[in-house]
């Protein structure tokens, strides 16, 4: 068992193989610490969230970097998105970006992952203007500002 503790000073008792989805806590129970190991950048309700995604896919493969992997299963690994992993991020902005933080933190490439995905499919299609609005981003530029950058990236734009 492991003992994570977060950045709100709460303690998990994780079982080994299921946080080990997570290359920086496999690195710090490598070295078989025998005390908590410190997230200070995992609130209790994002970590969580992350157990339970380690949990659900205990036992699976992680990830691989292999160039030599079949081109359709690297395309399936970046478009598919299961059932049960759709349901697991159906939460607010907040806890989805939070999600992402955490599994970049943690170093879960296959949460890390889903995520981007669901951030991703949220954007598709969507102009700028629709993006700025969905994500409440405000445009600090003023509209000369504005008109001179799409002027110079005229190219990008469909037609």
């Amino acid at each position: 068992m492991v003992r994570l503790v977060t950045s709100d000073n709460v303690e998990f008792v994780v079982d080994k193989e299921v946080v080990e989805r997570s290359a920086l806590i496999k690195d710090f129970t490598s070295e078989d610490v025998g005390e908590s190991i410190p997230l200070a950048n995992v609130s209790s309700a994002v970590l969580s969230k992350v157990i339970e995604y380690c949990e659900h896919h205990r036992g699976e493969p992680l990830p691989s970097a292999d160039p030599d992997q079949n081109q359709d299963e690297i395309r399936r690994r970046t478009t598919d998105i299961s059932e049960w992993d759709q349901k697991f991020m159906i939460v607010d902005q907040e806890m989805l970006f939070e999600l992402i933080l955490a599994a970049n933190y943690l170093d879960i490439k296959s949460l890390l992952d889903l995520g981007c995905k669901v951030v991703a499919n949220m954007i598709k299609a969507k102009t700028p203007d629709e993006i700025h609005r969905f994500f409440n981003i405000v445009n600090e530029f003023t509209p000369e500002e504005e008109a001179q950058i799409n002027k110079e990236n005229e190219w990008a734009e469909d037609r």
